[in-house]
C-alpha cells in the first residue's frame, strides 16, 4: 500500500507554530514516525529531539515544492513497487511512503508489527543540494532505485517463504526490525548478501544510471572500490559469519574513521561492502533469479558459483 505523508508534513509548514505542529504530526503517525527516528536519527525524545525538529521545520523547502509541481512522485513510487511486487513474486503485503525526513536516510527500511515498510524522503530527491534540509539533490528519477533497493529488503525479512537469517532475527524480535539491534544480531554474511541483492533489485527496476549510482558511491569511490576488491576481501573473510555492531559500521555504513575500517595496513573504502555483497550474489540471481535469491539463506547464495571462490574460501 503507497502511504502518501508529504501533504500532511507540508500542513506543517502552513501552522503559525510549526514545532507544535510537528509533534501532533509525529503522533498521528507515531508507530511509523518513532520506528524512522529511532532507526536512522536518534532517540524521538529529551532535547536533541526538539533541536532537530525546529530545524528541520524551519528549512527552506522551495526545491520540495518545485520537484512536487513537476514530477509525479506517488504514481512513480507506486508503479516501482507494483512491478517490484511481480519481479519478487511477493507473498505478502508490504507498505511504501513517502515523507519527508530529517535530513537523515535518503531511503530505509522498517519493519513494525510484521509489516515491511520501504521509504524515501523526498527531500534528498530534488535535483538541487539543500544544506538546510541535507538533501543530497539526487535526481527524481532515482526514487525508483532507492524504492525497490528498500522493497527487496523488507520482502527479504517478512515473506513466509524466506529462509534468511535476518527474517529469523525480526520474527525473534516480535516483528520489528532495529539497524543497530537485530543489526548487531545478523552474521556479517548475511548482511553483505542482504544489501547485495537489493543492488541487484535497484538495477532490475531502474535500468541505465552509472554502475556507482545503485551503490550509493560517486564515480572516484567506486573506481577505489573495485581497485581493492582483493584486499576488501581478503580483510572480510575472517569476520564472514561473526556478528557485532562494529562490523555492519565498518562494512557497510559510512562516517566511520579511518581508523575504524584500517585492517592489515589498508584503510577499506566507505561501505565497500555493498559492492562485495553483489559481487558475493551475483551467480546466485543469474542461475536462479533474484525471486529465489531474495527468500535463499546465505549460505545458499554464497555456495553458488564463485561466491566462495571470490572470498577465497570453500
Amino acid at each position: 500500500m503507497l502511504i502518501d505523508l508529504v501533504p500532511d508534513f507540508l500542513a506543517v509548514l502552513e501552522s503559525g507554530d510549526r514545532q507544535a505542529a510537528y509533534r501532533r504530526y509525529f503522533e498521528r503517525h507515531r508507530s511509523l514516525l518513532e520506528a524512522y527516528w529511532r532507526n536512522y536519527v536518534l532517540e524521538p525524545d529529551g532535547p536533541h529531539f526538539e533541536e532537530v525538529v525546529r530545524q528541520v521545520v524551519g528549512a527552506d523547502r522551495s526545491d520540495l515544492r518545485t520537484t512536487l509541481t513537476r514530477v509525479d512522485v506517488a504514481e512513480r513510487a507506486a508503479r516501482t513497487a507494483s512491478e517490484m511486487a511481480a519481479t519478487l513474486q511477493a507473498d505478502v503485503d508490504f507498505d511504501v511512503v513517502l515523507m519527508v525526513g530529517v535530513g537523515a536516510a535518503n531511503a530505509g527500511e522498517l519493519v513494525v508489527n510484521g509489516r515491511g515498510i520501504a521509504f524515501v524522503c523526498l527531500e534528498h530527491f530534488t535535483s538541487v543540494a539543500n544544506p538546510e534540509t541535507a538533501g543530497l539533490g539526487l535526481d527524481p528519477e532515482m526514487v525508483s532505485l532507492w524504492l525497490a533497493h528498500e522493497i527487496a529488503h523488507v520482502v527479504r525479512y517478512t515473506s513466509p517463504t524466506s529462509r534468511s537469517e535476518l527474517r529469523k532475527l525480526v520474527a525473534e524480535d516480535g516483528g520489528y526490525y532495529s539497524f543497530w539491534e537485530t543489526g548487531q544480531r545478523a552474521s556479517l554474511r548475511e548482511l553483505l548478501v542482504n544489501e547485495g541483492l537489493a543492488v541487484h533489485a535497484a538495477r532490475e527496476a531502474s535500468p541505465g544510471h552509472a554502475a556507482w549510482e545503485y551503490f550509493g558511491y560517486g564515480r572516484r569511490q567506486f573506481a577505489r572500490i573495485r581497485e581493492l576488491e582483493g584486499a576488501l576481501s581478503g580483510a572480510i573473510r575472517s569476520d564472514l559469519d561473526r556478528r557485532g555492531l562494529g562490523l555492519r559500521l565498518r562494512y557497510l555504513s559510512g562516517g566511520m574513521s579511518d581508523n575504524a575500517r584500517t585492517i592489515d595496513r589498508w584503510v577499506l573504502p566507505e561501505r565497500g561492502g555493498y559492492y562485495l555483497g553483489a559481487r558475493l550474489v551475483e551467480a546466485a540471481v543469474h542461475e536462479r533469479g533474484l525471486a529465489w535469491a531474495i527468500r535463499a539463506s546465505a549460505d545458499e547464495i554464497t555456495a553458488l558459483g564463485d561466491g566462495e571462490s571470490l572470498l577465497g574460501v570453500g
